[in-house]
């Protein structure tokens, strides 16, 4: 499965937009599922990595450093840049808005290691980046929409995304290690659940596909508006992530991976954020799903790009550190 795996996620994605054209009724009971197998993909991913070396990565101050400016200071100006050319409809633009300033803490980890980018990196700064993104979203809302968007915005679902996709997954990966640590029954357990990362990708993206879709309905020319817009976000942020690495003289599975964290987004978590809308703003969770639609396909191809982008040193020259 791990060496099939894009193409086992691109089907779950087609047989999620199978099952909404066949049962669209089952959309909302779905949308409970997500929260539930992400945070089981979540654990399988933290699972992989031990809790010392994670703890380490913290320490990693010139690799977190190149995240924030990617993802804080770089992808806000990219954003502006785009944001006068965006469909006039505030739904439009404020699911827009929502998605591409939040990066991404979950997937990313799973694409950004299948290119050879530093998972463990990617880890220890998915706490510090949601955190972020949590305090830092309203104040671009009210840059980009002005206060009263930004005060529509609640900071609930952002809590319990934390409790919920990153405290409770990493505690009981921790709670599991230790236990393997000092139990054979603990290995084969750890053992087993690491097999179960491709089919928990799979499931993730074919619930969130199967849940959305029907909820396109009239708005759709408006969704596929904004498609191109997504397009040009990923291929703009191949490169200046790439610039951004370099700047911070990372090495290679430092530098991939900060070239991953700017293009992936943060649509799962903040799907629940944009269904919290008003009524009025009701197709910006539309919007959200489109991106992740999108970014999915980007990221079979950055898989295959980033490697190219971001090479690994020859070997007549003194590789970087980091």
């Amino acid at each position: 499965m791990e060496h099939h795996q894009v193409v086992i996620y691109l089907a779950a994605m087609a047989a999620g937009g199978l099952l909404a054209w066949l049962a669209p009724g089952a959309g909302p009971g779905l949308e409970h599922v997500i929260n539930p197998v992400l945070g089981a993909l979540l654990f399988v991913t933290f699972l992989q990595v031990p809790a010392a070396e994670l703890l380490r990565s913290l320490r990693d101050t010139r690799f977190l450093s190149a995240a924030l400016t990617v993802d804080f200071v770089v992808v806000p100006l990219v954003v502006a840049a785009m944001f006068a050319f965006l469909p006039d409809e505030q739904a439009v633009r404020v699911g827009v808005l929502l998605v591409l300033l939040c990066p991404c803490v979950d997937y990313v980890i799973v694409f950004s290691g299948l290119a050879g980018g530093s998972s463990r990196r990617l880890l220890a700064a998915t706490p510090l980046l949601l955190v972020a993104q949590m305090l830092l979203l309203p104040l671009f809302l009210y840059l980009f929409m002005g206060p009263e968007l930004a005060d529509a915005v609640e900071p609930g679902p952002f809590v319990e995304a934390f409790l919920t996709l990153i405290v409770t997954p990493l505690a009981l990966a921790w709670l599991l290690q230790a236990w393997a640590a000092r139990r054979p029954a603990g290995r084969r357990v750890s053992g087993a659940a690491t097999t179960t990362m491709v089919p928990l990708m799979a499931a993730t993206l074919l619930t969130v596909v199967a849940s959305q879709v029907p909820k396109l309905g009239s708005g759709l020319g408006d969704v596929a508006a904004v498609v191109p817009f997504y397009v040009l976000f990923l291929l703009v942020m191949a490169f200046a992530g790439r610039a951004v690495a370099r700047l911070f003289r990372l090495g290679t599975g430092a530098a991939r991976a900060v070239v991953f964290t700017g293009g992936t987004r943060n649509s799962l978590v903040v799907l629940p954020l944009a269904l919290a809308l008003p009524d009025s703003l009701a197709l910006a969770a539309s919007v959200v799903v489109a991106q992740t639609l999108v970014e999915v396909l980007g990221m079979v191809v950055y898989v295959r790009l980033v490697p190219r982008l971001v090479p690994e040193p020859r070997p007549d020259r003194e590789p970087s550190r980091g």
